[in-house]
């Protein structure tokens, strides 16, 4: 246990942090397994769930919660498997 009030204070703020980037991540994830499902079950709202998906992973790379490049590879995949779906070759 820190000492220091600076300390006490930063141990405090890293558990709130630590508790909110845990709640974000999770629905990030939920959001892109979701959108994931509807591709492969071919759903009518497949297109409003990759869109959702998309906004959340953007969202989450601009606010750091993953990288930015991180961020746009997963669109991109996700993209590309919902634009396979739709038009097969």
């Amino acid at each position: 246990m820190p000492n220091i009030k600076s300390q006490k204070d930063r141990m405090r703020l890293t558990a709130k942090q630590t508790a909110r980037n845990k709640a974000s991540r999770s629905a990030l994830r939920t959001t892109i397994k979701k959108a994931n499902a509807s591709i492969d079950a071919n759903a009518d709202n497949k297109t409003e769930a990759v869109k959702a998906a998309a906004i959340a992973l953007e969202k989450a790379g601009g606010k750091g919660l993953i990288h930015r490049n991180t961020a746009s590879r997963r669109v991109s995949r996700i993209m590309k498997r919902a634009n396979a779906v739709q038009n097969p070759q």
